[in-house]
């Protein structure tokens, strides 16, 4: 797959996914890797910060764990509403690939 289309639809997944529930990042990029298993850790971890930077997600740590606190990442409403502009952009580009007969 071509990695800038791959980055918009990891992307994209991954914001559904914090829409869903705050993730600390290893449980959420070992979810993501049960789909996207050619995808590099690294990558998955770019992507969580770059949301973050871009305001898209906040982070906190929680209390949990017997060993260094975990980074949580939770969705911001500006998380939410790009969540929705890229689910609302894929419906319309499956709908007009579909047009011209790829399936």
């Amino acid at each position: 797959m071509d990695a800038q289309i791959k980055k918009g639809v990891l992307e994209m997944c991954i914001l559904y996914k914090l829409s869903q529930k705050d993730y600390y990042g290893y449980p959420l990029m070992q979810e993501m890797k049960i789909i996207f298993s050619e995808v590099n850790d690294s990558t998955f971890y770019a992507i969580l910060r770059r949301l973050n930077k871009e305001k898209a997600t906040d982070i906190y740590f929680g209390n949990e764990s017997g060993g260094p606190q975990r980074k949580y990442y939770k969705i911001t409403a500006e998380g939410l509403s790009r969540l929705e502009k890229s689910i609302n952009d894929w419906n319309q580009l499956k709908l007009k690939v579909s047009e011209i007969g790829i399936k």
